[in-house]
């Protein structure tokens, strides 16, 4: 038996006893942790050997099409490929690699040896999105014939835009990462939807059929649809290329609106690009001219300035006028577009003949200010609310700058800049019967990217003149496009009453912040000019030949109006167009 002294603290055995309970307690510990780093810890070497294995890849949207009043597409969605790496396997020779894919699918070299490299353990890097389904499975079968690894493709539509350059500058185009302009910019949230994901277990690059997994299912974009008339949309894109080329002009856009409604159903611009391939054209041909550039309008701003007039009771369209051949006035002489002796003019023969002079007597009768009201009931000095992005507001002076001086040149369209929309719809503001109606490119309704909804369930009207006022100004414009008085015989349409408006502008040049000797040409109008359906504005850039807004943009008006409204199956009125006297005194009455 031990003794009391055989168990002491020095014997063997309660070295024994002692080292034991150690050792189980070093056991408990490394039990428990073991336990842990088994289930219990998310941070676990067990969890971050699954992380590790753990892939992640996108499930792309469907991108919403952009469609036309009829449904068909002026954008959609076709059959892609995204070009898809595995670092593990990509890293090693990631430069080479690199610069493969980089010459292969025109993309960034730099961007794609990041990506095959990889960051984090990633086992999926994309490295080249939306490409042809084609070119990307091609690129993937050459590279794996040249001995890399670790490239497989997936599912990736890509954007289509059937037409090309039809309404490319209104529509936009969608670059690898982002949408870069137009419709596809401005309603990007609708259109773009939100990709998924899937995440899966892999071993050896290859699924765990039974392993864990979790799917986040993409949600489609939303389509959009447009005004646009898609076949009035070619026509007026053929017709408006062909009066700049031949002119050696600038640039020029056209507009097409329904009268009633203020939808757009064309909206030109020239030069344009392919939607397809946008890199091959300058940016500046882009965008939409005709909502962000800005200029003076030249003689179609008389359409306002008089009906506006006759609105306030001043004068009515036989009110006569006696015309010098210039007229000296505060800070500058006034001249007409053609030199003439002293003129016996009705104010419908000033309209006809289009003469500044003329308009500025007229306008003489405004109380202060009364033009510059009337001017912003028409929209000008800013946005039309049509929503999208990039349209400028155009320049009116302010109440402190509006003097006579200003007043006697924004009579006759120059001192006042406005875009080509918002010159549409103020003159449609007289087509409508006075009434201006807020112009529409979307159907139904949609926010844009600044937050506004837009659309033609949220068209305004708003009275701007009388009717009588508007009657008696669409009378003296049936005078323009009349051979026998008128300064744009060209813009006749066969068959149907016009009425109509020149423009001729000097154009102001901000590097020398002066008139460089430049024109912008223009013309606008409606038909039937007695109950009009469509009204059509034109404005061409620094012509080279054929200088004049009756020359130049009136047969572009012409061949669009005539195309609306055989198009739409619009009947002639089958009345007599008015024959307002242009000139009065003895022995000149002429009709």
């Amino acid at each position: 038996m031990a003794t009391k002294r055989d168990v002491g603290r020095g014997s063997p055995h309660f070295r024994l006893r002692v080292g034991f309970v150690l050792i189980a307690m070093v056991l408990s510990l490394f039990g428990a942790r073991l336990v842990q780093l088994q289930g219990f810890d998310p941070y676990s070497y067990a969890a971050a050997a699954r992380k590790a294995n753990m892939v992640q890849v996108v499930l792309p949207a469907n991108r919403g099409d952009i469609l036309d009043r009829n449904g068909e597409p002026l954008a959609d969605s076709v059959d892609g490929l995204m070009v898809v790496a595995d670092p593990l396997l990509t890293s090693k020779r990631a430069p080479q690699l690199a610069k493969f894919l980089a010459n292969k699918l025109d993309i960034d070299y730099f961007a794609a040896l990041k990506r095959l490299r990889g960051s984090g353990g990633s086992r999926f890097e994309y490295v080249a999105r939306r490409i042809p389904a084609t070119v990307a499975t091609e690129a993937v079968k050459e590279a794996e014939a040249l001995g890399y690894t670790g490239l497989t493709t997936r599912r990736d539509p890509v954007r289509d835009y059937p037409g090309g350059d039809l309404a490319a500058n209104l529509v936009g185009f969608v670059g690898t990462d982002e949408s870069l302009g137009g419709l596809e910019r401005t309603f990007d949230k609708q259109l773009a939807g939100t990709d998924g994901t899937a995440t899966y277990e892999v071993a050896s690059g290859s699924r765990i059929p039974l392993g864990q997994s979790t799917t986040v299912a993409p949600v489609n974009g939303h389509d959009l649809k447009t005004t646009i008339d898609r076949d009035a949309q070619w026509y007026t894109d053929k017709v408006l290329a062909d009066a700049v080329t031949t002119s050696g002009s600038e640039s020029g856009v056209a507009i097409a609106m329904d009268t009633r409604t203020g939808e757009v159903l064309a909206l030109s611009d020239y030069p344009t690009f392919d939607a397809n391939n946008p890199a091959q054209s300058p940016k500046a041909d882009r965008g939409s001219r005709a909502l962000s550039d800005v200029y003076e309008p030249g003689s179609v701003e008389k359409v306002l300035t008089l009906s506006a007039l006759i609105d306030a009771g001043k004068v009515t369209n036989r009110t006569r006028l006696t015309v010098p051949n210039s007229l000296a006035r505060q800070d500058r002489v006034i001249h007409d577009w053609f030199d003439h002796p002293t003129k016996h003019w009705t104010l419908a023969g000033v309209v006809a003949q289009s003469s500044n002079i003329g308009t500025v007597l007229a306008a003489d009768k405004f109380d202060d200010g009364q033009l510059r009201d009337y001017l912003v009931k028409f929209g000008l000095g800013q946005r039309t609310g049509v929503g999208l992005s990039g349209e400028s507001p155009g320049i009116l002076p302010s109440v402190s700058q509006w003097n006579h001086q200003i007043q006697d040149r924004v009579d006759f369209g120059q001192s006042v800049s406005v875009n080509a929309l918002q010159m549409a719809t103020a003159v449609n503001t007289v087509a409508n019967g006075g009434v201006r109606v807020s112009p529409s490119l979307i159907e139904g309704a949609a926010t844009n990217d600044a937050g506004q909804t837009v659309g033609t369930d949220r068209t305004t009207t708003e009275r701007v003149v009388s009717a009588e006022a508007a009657r008696q100004m669409m009378q003296m414009m049936e005078r323009v496009p009349d051979p026998a008085t008128g300064t744009a015989p060209g813009a006749q349409v066969p068959g149907y009453r016009v009425a109509g408006k020149t423009g001729t502008a000097q154009r102001a040049n901000p590097a020398c912040k002066c008139y460089d000797g430049s024109l912008t040409v223009s013309f606008a109008g409606f038909a039937p000019a007695d109950n009009p359906r469509f009204t059509v504005y034109v404005a061409i850039q620094n012509p080279k030949t054929n200088k004049g807004g009756g020359s130049l943009a009136g047969p572009v008006f012409s061949k669009v109006m005539s195309f609306l409204l055989r198009r739409y199956g619009v009947p002639p009125t089958g009345t007599k167009p008015s024959h307002l006297p242009v000139e009065w005194g003895p022995g000149r009455l002429k009709y």
